[in-house]
Order: C-alpha cells, then structure tokens, then sequence
C-alpha cells in the first residue's frame, strides 16, 4: 500500500498538476493539505475518474484537508479532537481496507509565526492535542499513520540553512521538542528510519531561487506507530515535482507498507 502526503498549496492552482502526478506516481492513498477550498467547490469528479474516492474537510480560501483513495475507506472522521471551538479545517482521519486495515491521519499543523504570539501559541497548543489523540490512537494497536505537512524542521539537518530558522517558529525549540514528545509516544519518522544524512527536503520556498539553489527544508513527515513501521517496505520524496509547470512549494512524501 503506498500512501503519499502533499501539500498542494491550493488545488485551483494544481488542477493539472496533481493529476499528472497521481497518474505516474500512482499511490493507492494521498492526503493532501491546504486544499483552499470549502468541500462543495472541490474539483472531486477529476479524481473520482482517475479510480479514488474523495473525502475532504475544507474552508474557504485557507487550510484544507483531503484523502484520495483507491481503496475503500471506512469511519471518516474530520477535525482534531479536544476543542470544539476550533473551526480551522487541519485534520481528516479515515481507516483504509487492503489487505489488512490501517489507520490514516492527513494533518496540516499549525505554521505558528510570528512567534512569539497568538499564533505560535495555537500551535503549541494544536501539538498537545495531537499528543493526547496520538496517545488513543495507538492505543488501538492497530496500524496508524499520521502523515502531513507539520511545519515543523526536526533537526538542524533537515534544513540547508538551519541558522536562517533559529527564530521560525518551525525549529524554534518548544516545536522541536512538541514533534519530539508525539515520536516519543512510539511513533517512527518513516523517512528517517530509511535515509540518513542532510540534504533531503520537500519544500523549498517560491522566493529568492531556493529552489534553483537546493536551499528547501524537510516539514512534510509521515509518523508510523509500532504496528505500522513493522509493515515498511520503502520510502521517498517526489523533489522532481517541484521542477514541473506550476508546481506547488511542496512535494509528495510516501511510504510503501506490506498492506
């Protein structure tokens, strides 16, 4: 089963490109993120015909969630759980039947600057909400995935010029140590467990020739539980996406599960 994650900064924006790479890439699921869209608008039918069944969880011209599947999904669920108030749409949940079933969570963190600030304070606050619903949801022993761009630098590595964020609010050292708390619960970085070593990204900023420069940062994650890291076969980055015609700052991060 190879499950990808994607920001696609805007599905307006890559309604040719997120095809064309569904159709050589071929994953059996996608989540994608900011989808900046609300779920009647939503371009479903493009999808539907390339073979996936389309659930999403969106708003208007920011956020959004989405799962593309191949496989039957079962108890979809939308929003992160542990504040009603929260109306921003960063969460989608569903359980995907192949031969065995797995848990899936398409996730769009918080970016949390400036910080300090409002805004970094929602991000902590969103990071101890995943904690806690990390924590139920492995206690289902089940296999559980919790992929998405999480706007958060891991270590100085995961960045060509790790002294330019000491002060985001991507590698601040309270993010760090949020992400490092959720892997601690028994969560495995999928690409880290396969590939070591700097110099791997999957974004790179629209502005001042980063891409041309390789000067990206490694956000987009995929989290395993115990259960579902047994089941790994492969993992990669899709960084040739960000070379295509209209290509989001992003690019798909997947994993290969014996599934």
């Amino acid at each position: 089963m190879k499950i990808a994650t994607f920001n696609i900064n805007g599905i307006k924006a890559r309604l040719e490109a997120l095809p064309a790479w569904l159709a050589e890439a071929r994953p059996d699921v996608a989540l994608l993120q900011e989808i900046k869209s609300v779920d009647a608008a939503f371009p479903r039918e493009i999808f539907e015909d390339m073979g996936y069944r389309v659930e999403t969880h969106g708003q208007k011209s920011f956020n959004g969630v989405a799962i593309l599947s191949r496989l039957p999904l079962e108890d979809v669920t939308r929003g992160l759980p542990g504040d009603d108030t929260d109306e921003q749409a960063r969460w989608i949940e569903a359980t995907v039947i192949g031969s065995r079933a797995i848990r899936v969570a398409g996730l769009y963190l918080p970016n949390g600057n400036p910080a300090p600030g409002p805004k970094y304070d929602y991000k902590l606050a969103w990071m101890d909400r995943m904690h806690a619903h990390a924590t139920a949801l492995l206690a289902s022993e089940d296999p559980v995935v919790l992929a998405g761009d999480y706007n958060i630098i891991p270590q100085d590595e995961d960045a060509a010029k790790p002294e330019a964020w000491r002060e985001d609010a991507l590698a601040l050292p309270q993010s760090r140590a949020a992400f490092r708390r959720i892997l601690n619960l028994g969560f495995t970085d999928a690409f880290r467990a396969r590939v070591q070593g700097p110099g791997h990204y999957s974004f790179w900023d629209y502005q001042a020739g980063a891409w041309q420069r390789n000067n990206g940062i490694r956000i987009d994650h995929l989290l395993l539980s115990p259960q579902a890291a047994d089941l790994l076969r492969d993992v990669g980055i899709d960084r040739e996406v960000r070379a295509g015609d209209k290509p989001s700052d992003h690019v798909p991060v997947w994993i290969d599960l014996d599934a």
